[in-house]
């Protein structure tokens, strides 16, 4: 199954150099359809470029905090100061505690 997600340029970037591995997400109705062996078609918010990659591996954890600290930042596409506190750019506290965090362990096609 194909699944189609955007991101920002840095995201991005970070995804097309096959240093982020790891694509953070909330585990909401949408991504609790995404399975190991699905492809995601990956589009920069800004240029419109888009990459695929396969995910290879789920990881579910009770937060984001929880998620950060089990994964090496370059891996998630982060600056070793950056926090998980980042994820609060993207998702509202409400949804934050309504899903759990989610880690698609992905590999570029």
């Amino acid at each position: 199954m194909e699944h189609h997600m955007n991101l920002v340029p840095w995201a991005f970037n970070e995804v097309k150099s096959g240093r982020k591995t790891i694509e953070v997400r909330l585990n909401d109705e949408k991504r609790q359809k995404m399975n190991v062996g699905d492809i995601i078609i990956f589009t920069n918010t800004e240029t419109g470029e888009q990459i695929k990659a396969k995910i290879i591996a789920r990881h579910l954890f009770d937060s984001f905090k929880d998620l950060f600290a089990s994964f090496p930042h370059t891996s998630i596409g982060v600056k070793e100061t950056d926090t998980y506190e980042i994820c609060n750019e993207f998702y509202t506290q409400e949804e934050q505690e309504k899903y759990q965090a989610l880690g698609l362990e992905i590999k570029l096609l």
